[in-house]
């Protein structure tokens, strides 16, 4: 029986485009998944070059993806460098974005850099996410040719929201389009098998924990984390405990490792702020189980395949929850007013629904999966 797929009148022709530049001026997680439109557009026509514009320091998350010609970036840095410095800086981008001669625009951001990009590159078709009137929609829609709709009611993965906007030119993904990319490098590999092997770690032979988050109203407690640690060593687990190279992360850190049990300790590998992402990725995808919060990392793993144990406080698992991969995500059944996307309750930086989370229920997610995979 053949089937009938209904396209937009005004999808794009993908025969008369040669170059796509897909934008996402985001922070790590959200450039990651985008990694799965620049596979869907590949996918649906192997002949255009898809170049990617990010900020310079989340580059390596989409960094040898195979859809990918060139990432581009932006540095953060330009505007605390000087007006000359950003000028210099802001030039030789426009220089290499005009180089390709794009036709085609996917801006992924709600960032009103976009209109720039549009305007300055004129591409034959650029697509971005439907604009209300209070956001200037007027002028989007002078440069813009496509925009694509957010839910108005009922949440929606992130990555799908994403791929909306491929849908709104016509591009239908496959579930293998879906995927998210992750690629570390040679180097990275390398180094993440030196570690194992100077730590005495099988692949799959211990869980990854990575307790922080750059927004720290999204962790768990230090003493629920030691908790946790003790309860994991105790059931013969060797474990491997990461953090950004950021001091509020090594603080957090610390102040787990300082409350854990003595012989909890003979069997944590503590790495926190001594990797690069790569070498990060390259680590988890030989855990046995991922445990952490809503954060760069726990995408990571998911992208990577690593069963995930994920908590969820203010922020909603339906749009950033893992993706694509075995997980258990462990959230308050006690508060009815998660996902509230605050900074803390209040505002307060502390987030209830995750401080009164219970130790036993994470624990028994983390055991349930890592029962599941095989052993080393």
């Amino acid at each position: 029986m053949s089937s009938f797929v209904a396209y937009p009148p005004d999808a794009v022709a993908l025969r008369d485009v040669r170059h796509a530049l897909v934008t996402k001026l985001r922070h790590h997680g959200d450039v990651l998944l985008t990694s799965p439109v620049f596979s869907a557009l590949k996918h649906a026509a192997p002949a255009i070059e898809i170049d990617a514009l990010v900020y310079a320091d989340t580059a390596p998350m989409l960094e040898n993806h195979p859809a990918i010609a060139r990432v581009h970036t932006i540095d953060r840095a330009w505007k605390s460098a000087g007006l000359r410095a950003q000028w210099t800086g802001e030039r030789a981008l426009l220089r290499a974005l005009k180089s390709p001669g794009y036709d085609l625009l996917v801006h992924l951001t709600d960032h009103p850099r976009g209109l720039t990009l549009a305007r300055t590159l004129a591409p034959r078709y650029a697509v971005t996410r439907e604009r209300r009137d209070g956001e200037r929609a007027w002028l989007w829609k002078r440069y813009f040719t496509h925009f694509y709709k957010l839910p108005r009611a009922t949440p929606r993965h992130t990555v799908e929201t994403n791929l909306d906007a491929l849908r709104r030119i016509g591009v239908e993904p496959t579930a293998d389009d879906k995927a998210l990319v992750l690629v570390p490098s040679a180097a990275a590999q390398a180094r993440a098998q030196a570690l194992l092997r100077e730590h005495g770690l099988a692949p799959r032979g211990f869980v990854h924990v990575h307790p922080g988050s750059r927004w720290l109203f999204k962790c768990w407690t230090a003493a629920q984390s030691a908790e946790l640690l003790d309860r994991l060593a105790a059931d013969g687990h060797a474990l491997v405990v990461t953090g950004a190279p950021d001091p509020r992360e090594r603080a957090l850190v610390d102040a787990i490792l300082g409350g854990v049990g003595a012989a909890t300790r003979t069997r944590i590998v503590d790495l926190c702020g001594s990797l690069t992402l790569p070498e990060l990725a390259a680590l988890t995808a030989q855990a046995r189980v991922f445990v952490g919060v809503d954060s760069a990392p726990m995408h990571m793993a998911a992208a990577m395949r690593t069963p995930v144990v994920a908590l969820f406080g203010p922020s909603g698992e339906i749009e950033w929850g893992p993706w694509n991969v075995a997980a258990r995500v462990v959230a308050s059944d006690r508060h009815p007013c998660r996902p509230c996307g605050q900074d803390g309750c209040g505002g307060g930086k502390v987030s209830e629904c995750l401080t009164t989370l219970p130790v036993a229920r994470v624990h028994e997610a983390v055991r349930a999966l890592a029962a599941a995979v095989p052993g080393t």
